[in-house]
């Protein structure tokens, strides 16, 4: 039985530890895919980060014999390389997750015992440079107290800071940053894709779907602060998974008619 996953950063790597009771799994499978797909159901798991190393485990359960969750199905870590650790199967004594980077990079699989478990080290010897990520801070929207999303900071890939930034965003606060009250406000979306940043303008498109449901908070609170902390950005437009934003070309900031109260 899987009972807990965690991940730390070590000299030269970051290693995730998947802690089981009872034994080990009879089979550990790692390897890279070029997505997550959910087991049983074919339909693609959001994890945020450039490459995704899965890791899948047979004759092993993530529940307990009432059906209830032994092990955490997303995380997120503040780690150089490793960006999420995300669940996508516990079925039929088949447990997998998939482990979302910031760079695909060499990785090795080790067992130990007292107490039993998967280690996964993957390489994390590359230059990173400290980038703000913000989040939306439930206890002072609760207070009124603005402003509402307040920034926290994550190392990021040098070459691609703000792509990187944007991963951490979707990955979403570590479980300590949960606890102190920060959260994720999705709107819906599931990831982004076309990032660019060209004239001053910065542009990216929501991923999954968009809806602000009602609230004049939204996934917006974290994309703008987290594109306006780069220079080279003077306005953003935030687009519609179908492409559309509200007021193309400026002047200011844009969003989609879907993230409007």
């Amino acid at each position: 039985m899987l009972v807990g996953v965690r991940a730390a950063h070590h000299p030269g790597f970051d290693r995730v530890v998947f802690d089981f009771r009872g034994g080990l799994p009879a089979r550990r499978d790692v390897g890279w895919v070029p997505a997550l797909v959910g087991d049983g159901s074919g339909e693609p798991v959001p994890v945020a980060g450039r490459a995704v190393l899965q890791v899948r485990f047979e004759s092993a359960d993530a529940h307990d014999a009432a059906g209830d969750p032994t092990a955490p199905g997303r995380l997120a870590f503040a780690l150089p390389n490793v960006v999420s650790v995300v669940r996508s199967g516990d079925f039929e004594a088949v447990t997998t997750y998939g482990i979302g980077l910031a760079r695909r990079q060499p990785f090795r699989v080790s067992t130990l015992r007292s107490p039993d478990r998967v280690v996964v080290d993957v390489d994390a010897a590359f230059r990173t440079v400290p980038r703000r990520v913000w989040f939306f801070d439930e206890g002072r929207f609760l207070r009124n107290e603005e402003p509402f999303f307040v920034p926290v900071t994550r190392q990021v890939v040098p070459g691609a800071p703000a792509t990187g930034v944007l991963d951490r965003v979707f990955a979403g606060p570590t479980a300590a940053e949960h606890a102190r009250g920060l959260r994720l406000v999705a709107s819906g979306a599931t990831g982004f894709d076309r990032l660019s940043i060209s004239g001053g303008t910065a542009r990216v498109r929501l991923v999954g779907g968009c809806s602000s449901g009602g609230s004049t908070v939204t996934v917006a609170g974290h994309l703008l602060p987290s594109l306006h902390q780069f220079p080279a950005v003077r306005r953003v437009e935030v687009l519609d998974p179908a492409g559309r934003t509200g007021r193309p070309g400026g002047p200011g900031d844009s969003v989609p008619e879907c993230l409007e109260p």
